[in-house]
């Protein structure tokens, strides 16, 4: 019997690879004001669900490619002027109903989307353990990586640009981060298996 052969150490595991990574980046989200981004993220998430899916690839592919492009979408929609709360919200609600009625029309198609928004921590697999720490440590060597011009543009956009930081780019970095925590851990909440 070996260490992780436990459901209980694994999701052990899980929950501490999850906390290192979301941390840290938690802190840029209520900095910013960011709260309901994981939401809407999380929501695309299904989006990519019944795309894998529909096109028989990996579960872990879709969801990181929906996830990236709310990412992106928010970002762009963001920087032109329109209200952040309210692209999140159409963007959370269109991905979860354009997802909802995906996954309705693929036949055979037998998923519990709700292990997909909530996840079961104790269903955590060794996969699904290399797959959170692994994306847990891209993020934290990202952040890493990123951290003072993340924080002084967090801090100051002004600030930044005299700096020579590009805000754009950064919030660009910190919601690819973000999207990709969120693609992670629709794979490792125990609803990567179809």
């Amino acid at each position: 019997m070996s260490f992780l052969d436990s459901f209980l150490i694994r999701a052990a595991l899980a929950g501490l690879g999850v906390a290192l990574a979301a941390a840290p980046l938690g802190c840029f989200v209520v900095w910013r004001r960011m709260a309901y981004f994981g939401d809407a993220t999380a929501h695309a998430a299904i989006l990519g669900v019944a795309l894998s899916l529909a096109f028989q690839g990996p579960i872990l592919a879709g969801v990181l490619i929906c996830c990236l492009a709310m990412a992106t979408a928010v970002t762009a929609l963001s920087g032109r002027g329109h209200s952040s709360d309210t692209i999140l919200g159409v963007a959370a609600h269109s991905s979860l109903a354009f997802g909802l009625v995906a996954v309705s029309l693929i036949p055979g198609a037998r998923v519990d989307l709700s292990a997909y928004l909530f996840g079961d921590i104790l269903a955590v697999t060794r996969g699904d353990l290399a797959v959170i720490w692994g994306g847990g440590a891209l993020v934290l060597a990202l952040l890493w990586w990123r951290w003072s011009a993340l924080l002084t543009t967090t801090l100051n956009g002004d600030l930044a640009r005299a700096s020579g930081i590009d805000p754009e780019r950064e919030q660009r970095v910190l919601t690819f981060a973000l999207a990709l925590v969120v693609a992670v851990l629709a794979r490792g909440r125990g609803g990567g298996r179809a």
